[in-house]
């Protein structure tokens, strides 16, 4: 299985150590040739602008939406959700493909940054292991206003606010499953990637 993570910017190399361990081949991508033979994609997090701008600098807003229309899985993390969004209340380039509207930075600056034990019910369900809560990572977190009708909540803080989705293919968390030991959302994604 040859999983790629777009390495523009941002925490990609925890990614490709995740996959690593986990038996995938782990690709940086920064061309839009290397998205050839890739079986999915992740998109890590970072700063989305800077994304955004690198991205179409490096030709690869039109190759990345023509990789997610493939099919194949896609998962965004913090920015990664960002940049896979259809709606982030501003004009900055992504690939608004998800069908959701996204607030930046919704939690506040780097020192609002915070951590939550999360349960996500798709991790047991796909054979990840005993039901036992995520430690999620959040770090200038953005979350999801709201969602279309197509998409799946996957998770959500205790006040109801949407943190994970899934959209066909497309997957997204506003946390950082990378900077954790627990490898079940990895996982997960990989499970995808083989039904792919």
């Amino acid at each position: 299985m040859k999983v790629g993570v777009l390495a523009l910017q941002g925490d990609f190399i925890e990614h490709v150590h995740i996959l690593q361990t986990l038996g995938a081949q782990a690709v940086e991508v920064r061309k839009p040739e290397q998205l050839g033979d890739l079986d999915g994609l992740i998109i890590p997090g970072g700063e989305s602008t800077t994304f955004g701008k690198l991205a179409a600098e490096f030709g690869l807003i039109e190759p990345l939406r023509a990789f997610c229309a493939s099919g194949k899985p896609v998962w965004g993390t913090c920015a990664g959700m960002i940049f896979l969004a259809k709606d982030v209340g501003r004009n900055q380039p992504v690939l608004g493909l998800m069908d959701v509207k996204v607030k930046r930075n919704a939690f506040g600056r780097q020192v609002d940054s915070f951590e939550q034990d999360l349960d996500i019910p798709a991790l047991t369900t796909a054979g990840n292991g005993a039901s036992r809560p995520f430690h999620a990572i959040f770090i200038r977190a953005p979350l999801l206003e709201s969602v279309g009708k197509g998409v799946e909540v996957l998770a959500k803080l205790d006040d109801g606010t949407i943190v994970a989705a899934r959209q066909g293919n497309l997957l997204a968390t506003s946390f950082h499953p990378e900077l954790t030991p627990d490898m079940r959302f990895h996982k997960y994604f990989l499970e995808c990637v083989g039904k792919g």
